[in-house]
């Protein structure tokens, strides 16, 4: 029996033949995080400075930026991109509409968690950033937004998490990332070693984040009382 699981899920000699194929899948995830992480957040940071400088008009449109991109799955967004675009004419490789999917889900999640940051800092800090003569957006960049990401630290290092293990809807559009080269190995060595394989690398690589994570939204529950 022990022999029959090691046979099926930890073959060697199949891992061995198709590892270069599993590290390059691995590559073009990190790839695709390093390139959608900031993209995302940088998004959301513009969606959440617009929602607290904008007018009722501006706030209104970008609330519903943040709610309908949360609410949409990122993976029918990916298919909308990547196959209903070249319906408009518009045709993306399937690295950058992977990006594009993924920048636009992630712009609402992160929009809403710099919105809720900048809100929650009090409204004094901006009264005595203006009786020093500063302008709304550079009392907004210098005072607010350095209180705000201390506050929001631990939900933006939840969502990049997220967005990480995200990038695994790649496969839908058969960009060889890490999930999608395990499934190729797979059909090509008639064992599932290759996804038993994906799922370890997955594993090492994220499990570290996700208790760091964890440790550092205990650590600001705690800080805010709500530990006691």
């Amino acid at each position: 029996m022990l022999q029959d699981l090691i046979d099926n899920f930890a073959d060697w000699e199949s891992l061995v033949r198709v590892w270069p194929l599993l590290a390059q899948g691995l590559w073009l995830t990190a790839k695709l995080a390093l390139v959608a992480l900031p993209l995302g957040m940088l998004a959301g940071l513009l969606v959440g400075l617009g929602c607290a400088l904008g007018g009722r008009a501006v706030r209104v449109g970008l609330l519903c930026w943040i709610d309908l991109f949360r609410a949409f799955p990122v993976l029918v967004l990916l298919v909308l991109i990547y196959y209903g675009l070249p319906f408009l004419g518009l045709t993306l490789p399937a690295f950058a509409a992977t990006v594009l999917a993924l920048v636009l889900n992630n712009s609402g999640y992160y929009g809403e968690i710099f919105r809720a940051g900048l809100g929650s800092v009090p409204h004094g800090q901006r009264e005595a950033a203006a009786a020093l003569s500063l302008t709304p957006l550079r009392a907004m960049l210098l005072v607010v937004l350095p209180q705000a990401l201390r506050a929001v630290i631990a939900p933006l290092a939840s969502n990049s998490l997220e967005l990480v293990k995200a990038t695994s809807i790649a496969a839908m559009v058969a960009l060889p990332e890490l999930l999608r080269s395990a499934r190729v190995a797979q059909e090509q060595t008639y064992n599932p070693t290759p996804l038993m394989a994906a799922a370890v690398l997955y594993f090492v690589l994220l499990w570290p984040f996700a208790h760091a994570v964890a440790r550092l939204e205990r650590r600001m529950l705690v800080a805010s009382g709500g530990g006691r």
